[in-house]
């Protein structure tokens, strides 16, 4: 089993995707999660590269958030597209990546990534609304590589 299979529990990803659908019943955004190995490249720049892989970048108001870990490189990135990153605060992922971080460092990975989710979802929330004619844009599955 690999170092991927092993990092969350079928159970744990069952909450994660739980707390996707939680988070997106507000708010028209869309957020996903990657977990994948390593990378070969900067993880800003393979989070830039799964973002447009995942088709992340078609949404109507440009509202996608992903959360990118790489298990064996201790490493993770949340990537907003175009219309979040000109509608959060300065410094929103920061606070964010902290909190997340804080849960990883202590081997709660399920939970930091729970929480990233959800606080990803209420930032959403405030800034596109969910309207009666959103659909679901993107899979709330998470992805692996």
């Amino acid at each position: 089993m690999s170092h991927v299979e092993e990092f969350l529990t079928a159970d744990e990803e069952q909450e994660i995707i739980n707390a996707i659908l939680e988070a997106e019943k507000n708010t028209s955004g869309e957020i996903r999660v990657h977990i994948e190995g390593t990378s070969k490249i900067d993880h800003f720049s393979r989070a830039q590269q799964l973002f447009h892989f995942l088709k992340m970048d078609n949404t109507k108001e440009g509202n996608g958030v992903l959360i990118y870990v790489a298990v064996d490189d201790k490493k993770f990135v949340i990537y907003g597209d175009t219309g979040i990153d000109r509608a959060v605060p300065k410094g929103f992922w920061d606070t964010t990546k902290d909190v997340m971080a804080a849960h990883f460092k202590k081997g709660q990975f399920k939970q930091g990534i729970v929480e990233g989710i959800l606080m990803a979802g209420k930032e959403l929330e405030s800034h596109f609304p969910w309207d009666h004619n959103d659909t679901n844009e993107l899979s709330d599955a998470i992805s692996k590589g």
